[in-house]
């Protein structure tokens, strides 16, 4: 009796990634412990954190101010998790230490990813249970 080699699902039409959330959750349980009171209050400090350090940011005109708001976003955008925050923001870094100037795209892109991690904040903390 002859095989089909043919594969009895199509894998070329499912989709080979799922959407990354703008928080990694995992990543941040296990900061916090499990603990989703503590979740919730982290989030809450990381919003406040990351809209003040990137508004800083777009103020900056010295090097120094530059350099300290970027590394703050990066730093604590890795601790809770929003990793596509502390890339964008590595990565500016990374231009701005090699001594070539911080491009406005590039800034452009760090506060889009930023309203997209604190749109998703705001509804995690709407959902917040008592």
């Amino acid at each position: 009796m002859a095989r089909n080699s043919a594969p009895l699902v199509q894998t070329d039409a499912l989709p080979t990634t799922r959407a990354a959330r703008p928080i990694d959750l995992v990543h941040l349980a296990k900061q916090c412990l499990g603990d989703e009171h503590l979740e919730y209050e982290i989030l809450r400090m990381y919003d406040t954190t990351v809209s003040t350090y990137f508004a800083r940011l777009q103020l900056a005109t010295s090097y120094d101010d530059l350099a300290l708001n970027l590394h703050s976003i990066k730093g604590s955008s890795n601790g809770v998790g929003a990793f596509s925050v502390a890339s964008l923001a590595k990565a500016a870094e990374s231009e701005l230490l090699a001594g070539r100037p911080l491009a406005p795209e590039r800034l452009d892109d760090l506060g889009l990813a930023i309203e997209e991690v604190r749109g998703f904040i705001a509804r995690m903390l709407d959902s917040e249970p008592a």
